[in-house]
C-alpha cells in the first residue's frame, strides 16, 4: 500500500498505529488506565481508517483491466503541501500512455493528471490557501485518480466561484494545453489557416473554438458524422471525415493547394506524414500527442524543402513558474467566462469505473471531455 502523494508510508504508519493500540492495551494511557484488547483493536482500526482513501492504481503495464480500485494511504501534508479532497477528475489520453507504458512511471502508480477539489488540510508554511478553498491542479504531480491527494501548494490553482467542479476539471489541463498551442508554441493570428486533427476531442474542441475566436480559418478532421456536427458547432469552417475522405487531398482543395499555416496533430503515426504534406512553405507542424502510435522518424533535411518548423511542446515548460501557471489558467477561465471556450463534458463516469472510461476513450467512442467523479450525484427519485 502506497501513499497517494508518492511517499510509501503505509507499512510504517500501520506499524505505528498498531504500536499505539498495543501500548494502551498493555501499559495504559497517561492516567495508567488499560483498555481491553477489543477496544485496542477498535482504536487500531480507527487509526488506520483515518489514513486510507480509495484510488485507482496500476501494478503492471497493460490494458484498461490493469486499473484496479483499492485503498491507499493519504497521510498528512508536509511543509509547503496541501491535501485536496477531489470532487472531479479529468481524463486525458496521456493517462493511457502511462497505463500502456508509452510514457514511463515507476510501478505501482496512481494515474491521472487533472483534478479539482476542496482543500482538506494545509501543511506548515503554507500561506494564501485555507481549508475549504476550491483549487485545481494539472499535469504535475501525477496521481489524480484518487479520492484525496497531497500536492505542493505552489501547484494549486484557485478555481473561480463561477466555474463548477466538473467544468473546471474538464478544462484545466486541456485548456492550458490549448493556450500553449495557440498563443505560445505557434501564435495564431487573424487570416491564418489551421488544421486540427481529432477536432471533436477534448483539446481538439478547444483548439477549434480558440482558433476561430482568433480569426483563423479552421479545418478539422473527425471520424464520424456525429463528431463532424460538433466540430462545426465548435468553430470549424471545414470538417473532413477522415474515415471517408483523404484529408490531404481535401486540405489541398480547401486551400487551393496553398496549404495551411499550422497543423495541430494529436493522432501521431497515422496522420503525421500527411500533416506535413498539408503545410504551406514556412508552415509549422505541432505534434502534441500520438494516440495512434509514435510517428516514424523524420530526417531534419526533410524540413528543408518547404522551410518547415516542427515542434513537440509540453505544457509544463510553458507553466514552469507560479506566475506562468496562474497566467495560463487565467487565460482559460477568461475564455470560459467570455464564452470563447464552451466546455463539452459529454462523458461522466464514477471513479471506480475508470477502466470503462479508458475503453471508451481508446475506442474513439468519446467526444469533448471525459470526467471521473469520486462521488456520483444521487439519481433523482
Amino acid at each position: 500500500m502506497a501513499d497517494v502523494g508518492g511517499r510509501a508510508r503505509a507499512p510504517k504508519m500501520a506499524t505505528m498505529a498498531a504500536g499505539v493500540a498495543l501500548h494502551l492495551h498493555l501499559q495504559g494511557d497517561a492516567a495508567g488506565r488499560r483498555i481491553s484488547g477489543e477496544a485496542a483493536q477498535v482504536l487500531l482500526l480507527g487509526l488506520l481508517l483515518l489514513l486510507l482513501v480509495k484510488a485507482i492504481r496500476v501494478h503492471k503495464i497493460g490494458g484498461p483491466e490493469v486499473l484496479t480500485w483499492e485503498e491507499v494511504e493519504i497521510g498528512e501534508p508536509s511543509e509547503g503541501e496541501i491535501r485536496i479532497k477531489n470532487k472531479a477528475i479529468g481524463v486525458n489520453y496521456v493517462d493511457i500512455y502511462y497505463r500502456t507504458g508509452l510514457h514511463q512511471e515507476p510501478l505501482p502508480f496512481v494515474p491521472g493528471k487533472e483534478a479539482v477539489g476542496v482543500v482538506s488540510a494545509v501543511g506548515p508554511g503554507v500561506t494564501g490557501i485555507e481549508v475549504g478553498d476550491v483549487v485545481g491542479y494539472a499535469d504535475t504531480p501525477m496521481g489524480t485518480y484518487t479520492e484525496e491527494q497531497i500536492i505542493p501548494a505552489t501547484l494549486a490553482i484557485p478555481i473561480p466561484p463561477s466555474v463548477d467542479h466538473i467544468t473546471a476539471a474538464s478544462v484545466l489541463l486541456k485548456g492550458m494545453t490549448t493556450y500553449v498551442l495557440v498563443k505560445q508554441a505557434f501564435k495564431i493570428q487573424a487570416g491564418h489557416t489551421v488544421l486540427v486533427h481529432a477536432a471533436a476531442g477534448g483539446v481538439g474542441s478547444l483548439l477549434c473554438q480558440w482558433g476561430n475566436a482568433l480569426g483563423a480559418t479552421v479545418i478539422g478532421t473527425v471520424s464520424t458524422q456525429e463528431k463532424a456536427i460538433q466540430a462545426a458547432e465548435d468553430g470549424c469552417h471545414h470538417v473532413i471525415i477522415y474515415t471517408e475522405e483523404d484529408f490531404v487531398a481535401q486540405v489541398a482543395e480547401i486551400t487551393s493547394r496553398k496549404g495551411v499555416h499550422v497543423v495541430y496533430d494529436a493522432v501521431g503515426k497515422d496522420t503525421f506524414k500527411g500533416s506535413m504534406e498539408c503545410l504551406m512553405p514556412r508552415g509549422c507542424m505541432i505534434s502534441y500527442g500520438q494516440c495512434s502510435g509514435r510517428p516514424d522518424p523524420v530526417p531534419v533535411s526533410d524540413l528543408a524543402s518547404k522551410s518547415l518548423i516542427l515542434g513537440r511542446p509540453g505544457m509544463r515548460h510553458y507553466t514552469a513558474t507560479r506566475d506562468e501557471l496562474l497566467h495560463a489558467a487565467g487565460e482559460v477561465f477568461a475564455g470560459v467566462a467570455a464564452g470563447v471556450l464552451r466546455v463539452r463534458v459529454n462523458h461522466v463516469y464514477p471513479l471506480h469505473e475508470a477502466a470503462r472510461a479508458h475503453v471508451d476513450l481508446e475506442a474513439r467512442r468519446t467526444s469533448g471531455s471525459v470526467v471521473l467523479l469520486p462521488a456520483m450525484p444521487a439519481a433523482d427519485s
